[in-house]
């Protein structure tokens, strides 16, 4: 019966690290151009970061391959800043836009790259293991109306739902 369990526990956890149906991360993905700061753009609401602005992620590399995650946000409902600090590791190959993070201890969720400019990494539409999470970052705080068209069109027809994207105020 243990052995149920944990079989169980394990399959929760890899689910969480999983790539949602018909999405598929960018290859030739390049960890080290990645790096450095991204603001967010848009973003699906959801608990950890609700009622944020302001939000930025900076990516570091850690000595071990794996990638620091410092997550930034103000609050203007408490007049204070937020900060969470991760950590994440390539699910597979690290030349495939998928990572596995975790802020809260031997729990992991996907971080999935699934559009990216290619050229000089300046955006990257990003989601979860499920299409409950999607951000658009950016390297700058604002985009260009072409951007945000093409993100838009590009996440309604990967099935995401749009109608309840929020703009983040940079």
């Amino acid at each position: 019966m243990k052995i149920i369990g944990v079989l169980l526990s394990a399959l929760a956890l890899v689910g969480c690290t999983g790539l949602p149906r018909n999405i598929e991360p960018v290859r030739e993905f390049d960890v080290d151009q990645y790096l450095g700061t991204w603001y967010e753009i848009a973003r699906l609401d959801h608990r950890f970061e609700r009622g944020l602005s302001q939000v930025t992620a900076e990516y570091t590399l850690k000595e071990d391959g794996g990638v620091l995650v410092t997550n930034r946000g103000y609050k203007e409902a408490s007049d204070e800043w937020s900060t969470a600090e991760g950590q994440a590791y390539f699910v597979k190959d690290k030349d495939v836009g998928h990572l596995k993070v975790s802020f809260f201890g031997p729990f992991h969720a996907s971080y999935v790259v699934f559009d990216l400019d290619e050229e000089n990494y300046q955006y990257a539409f990003v989601t979860g293991y499920n299409r409950k999470y999607l951000w658009l970052l950016s390297r700058t705080p604002e985009v260009s109306e072409e951007l945000k068209s093409r993100f838009l069109q590009q996440a309604e027809s990967a099935g995401f739902d749009t109608s309840e994207l929020i703009w983040v105020q940079q």
